[in-house]
């Protein structure tokens, strides 16, 4: 910095001799707003704000008569530039009125060229005042743009600050994956400062997921390399690395003053440099650090220092100190002042969540509460309260789930990207057959359905949240039913049962045997699907599938079965529960059981209206060996129905169609994509139907059989957080959805349904009719009752 200094002080002597008075004034602005963008880049944005100002000031002046093109460009950048500056200090509305009038300007004296600039600067001052999903909404018209001018330099620096919003959200892996398209083009285009922000980011990624040795590396080389620059950023860096240090020693209880000392060390660096969410952060983590060493006196006196959060402090920052406060609370012996900072603070991320906009973003917000999640759970199962518990996992679980849906918006550019991702889908398969390479094809895939991604978020919205489920509305709607909810805690695994009217906690032991026979289960019903396997395969792969489903029945319901008798039941899983299908377990064999996310949802779709119309929509897809005579039985079943085969059963055709069914089955190869949840696909004529789509849905069906294979499964994220193609459509309205959740043969596919169809015609309700259908031959048919049932 010093040497920048001296150039612009020559800078000023060469300008101070000039003769004409105006040139002077407009130069010497100039170089104010120049030397203010230094002074920000180096960490200091309140001094920075001075120098922009003194430009403006002078530009102000220039500005009323017929200015020309330059000064109306400089007068546009010192005011994005002022914007950035103020919202770097938090002051929001100064930032937002900058930004607004360089908009303005950009448009009167057409300056198209400095318009998306402006717009992402507008952008970053959402995402510092914590409205992400309109700055989430601003960097994607901004990068519109960018894309569309093929300027990847300026579409790096974009994607830098649109990873930080989505880390913000708790979408670490959609932040990753901007960060390593971005670093490529920065060291190609040899960019500085940016490439240890890029590397700093990432390590708060590795953070937020728990990966504290990468958090730790990444961190550190970002600040090496800060400091190395001269700028005070090394210290956001620092803080990440002082994070992932604080979180290991927590967690080997290997805790060290010199720590403690290095965290309030930081926090009075921050603090000089007037970053004051950021000090309070490392107070809370010296804080936190104390009470783990047992020092609650000197811990309390850091909580102190530590006011209530601001109007800006980020999201993270607030879930953290509220967790410290529970902490401390908890060491001093009071756990119901833990449970309520647990509560405060989960009725705090609720707000927040209620801003979003699609499923994806809903659902990544769990993670920011997932520590004061776990440490709730942990205190209720200790006082063994059923109805407690049943209470916090209604409150901590499945929250995308309790949004009611709205009429989706309708936007051209989301269709016209997913019709993208399709044709790219549909020409992969075409080459794969013919043997033509891929690699540049699934590329384009790849980015097609991360934009789409993206636009859905602001393309799908959601009511007002619905209430908790109660336990005294739920025991009413179950009548003579019963619900199992199932938890892990600290490793052990437990069941809350709802039947009779009563609520029992029953502990079924080791979390991690059940958990890895589900897994065990899934994969041997894999293996079993094929249609024609050879006998001594099928034997042995059945046997191993007969193992675990004997081992589940004797870990998950047979302690259970005092409680639960031959009611039919509600299944609340977690984790790799999920993709159990109830049926294969001995104790369950032809009982009717009906899955759902939380009580909460299962509540909302068993009181939700029934159809209104008696309309029935067959789909038969490509390449299915005997779906021709599946749809023909189904058709003497329901003879109004309207059925979509060969050219016919289109992406387009068949959302139409599907808009305001009573009932729909869909007869059609699927496939569950884990990494990208929404993209999850059944296969028609022209291409994928994605889970994405049926946002667009304006009135969905009630009543949807999938019989594809591996649609029932889901992305599970923190907090029970459950998404999938099956999920997608009951979080948007259906009631009840029959899929399956490994592959499954198409034979087997076939019969089962046709016996399913058998006995819904006959008055069965949809989780009896499954029941039956799959009695028959559970291993092979491995379906499951989503929803309402």
């Amino acid at each position: 910095m010093a040497a920048a200094v001296e150039v612009f002080d020559e800078a000023r002597t060469t300008i101070a001799g000039h003769p004409d008075p105006r040139v002077r004034a407009l130069l010497s602005g100039s170089t104010d707003s120049n030397q203010g963008l230094m002074v920000m880049r180096m960490g200091q944005p309140d001094r920075a704000v001075e120098w922009f100002s003194r430009h403006i000031q002078v530009a102000e002046q220039e500005m009323e008569g017929s200015p020309d093109e330059r000064l109306v460009l400089g007068m546009v950048m010192s005011l994005m530039n002022r914007g950035f500056a103020y919202a770097a200090v938090r002051r929001r509305e100064p930032a937002i009125a900058d930004l607004e009038r360089s908009i303005a300007l950009t448009r009167k004296h057409s300056q198209h060229q400095m318009y998306p600039f402006a717009v992402h600067a507008l952008g970053n001052v959402h995402k510092q005042s914590g409205e992400l999903a309109e700055a989430l909404r601003r960097y994607e018209e901004a990068e519109r743009i960018f894309r569309a001018d093929d300027q990847p330099g300026l579409l790096a620096r974009l994607q830098l600050d649109q990873a930080e919003a989505m880390l913000m959200i708790g979408l670490s892996d959609e932040a990753g994956k901007h960060l390593d398209e971005a670093l490529p083009v920065m060291r190609k285009e040899k960019f500085g400062q940016e490439i240890a922000e890029v590397e700093m980011f990432r390590a708060s990624a590795a953070l937020l997921d728990g990966q504290l040795d990468l958090a730790r590396r990444m961190a550190k080389r970002s600040e090496r390399k800060l400091i190395r620059r001269g700028s005070t950023w090394w210290m956001m860096a620092g803080l990440i690395e002082l994070w992932a240090h604080g979180r290991h020693a927590m967690r080997t209880k290997r805790i060290s003053s010199a720590l403690v000392q290095k965290a309030l060390t930081l926090s009075a660096e921050l603090a000089a440099n007037h970053l004051v969410d950021e000090s309070r952060l490392a107070l809370l983590l010296a804080a936190r650090l104390e009470i783990r060493r047992g020092r609650l006196a000197d811990a309390e006196e850091l909580l102190r220092r530590v006011p209530g959060p601001r109007t800006v402090t980020p999201l993270d920052h607030r879930m953290q100190r509220r967790l410290v406060l529970a902490e401390l609370a908890l060491a001093k012996g009071s756990k119901r002042a833990a449970l309520t900072h647990a509560r405060k603070a989960l009725d705090e991320l609720g707000r927040v969540r209620d801003q979003l906009g699609g499923l994806e973003l809903v659902s990544a917000t769990a993670v920011h509460g997932r520590e004061l999640s776990e440490l709730a759970i942990k205190l209720v199962l200790e006082d063994a309260d059923a109805r407690r518990l049943f209470a916090w996992l209604e409150r901590t679980r499945a929250q995308t789930y309790r949004y009611e849906p709205l009429e989706s918006i309708e936007d051209n550019e989301v269709a016209e990207r997913i019709s993208e991702v399709r044709n790219l889908s549909w020409a992969i398969l075409r080459h794969g057959l013919s043997g033509q390479p891929t690699a540049e094809l699934r590329g384009k895939l790849v980015k097609a359905q991360r934009e789409a991604n993206r636009l859905g978020w602001h393309s799908q919205r959601w009511g007002k949240p619905r209430p908790v489920a109660g336990i005294t509305e739920v025991i009413a709607e179950l009548g003579e039913k019963a619900l199992i909810s199932f938890v892990v805690s600290g490793g052990e695994m437990a069941a809350v049962v709802v039947a009779g009217g009563r609520v029992r906690l029953v502990r079924l032991g080791a979390a991690a045997e059940a958990l890895e026979s589900a897994q065990k289960l899934h994969f041997d019903l894999n293996a079993l699907a094929p249609d024609h396997l050879p006998a001594p395969l099928v034997q042995v792969i059945g046997l191993s599938a007969h193992k675990q489903a004997d081992r589940l029945d004797e870990l998950l319901i047979k302690p259970l079965a005092h409680l639960i008798g031959d009611r039919e039941l509600v299944m609340v899983p977690t984790g790799a529960l999920y993709a159990v299908p109830w049926g294969v377990l001995p104790s369950l064999h032809g009982r009717p059981v009906a899955t759902a996310p939380s009580a909460t949802a299962w509540l909302a779709a068993a009181q939700a209206g029934k159809a209104s119309t008696d309309r029935v929509l067959v789909v038969r897809g490509p390449g299915l060996l005997f779906a021709h005579g599946e749809v023909e039985r189904l058709a003497t079943h329901h003879n109004k129905a309207t059925v979509l085969s060969d050219d016919t059963a289109t992406a387009a055709e068949v959302l139409a169609h599907l808009d305001g069914a009573d009932l729909v089955h869909v007869a059609a190869h699927g496939e569950h994509e884990n990494e990208n949840a929404l993209f999850s696909r059944l296969e028609l004529v022209d291409g994928p139907l994605f889970a994405h789509e049926l946002g667009r849905l304006r009135t969905p069906p009630a009543h949807v059989v999938l019989a594809a294979c591996s649609l029932a499964l889901n992305r599970i994220r923190p907090g029970d957080e459950a998404l999938g193609f099956a999920g997608a459509m009951l979080a948007g309205g259906t009631r009840t959805v029959v899929a399956a959740a490994s592959k499954v043969g198409d034979e087997a596919s076939a019969a089962a349904m046709a016996d399913y169809h058998r006995a819904l015609v006959a008055g069965a309700a949809p989780a009896v009719a499954l029941a039956e259908a799959m009695a028959k031959d559970p291993f092979r048919r491995p379906f499951l009752c989503l929803g309402s049932g």
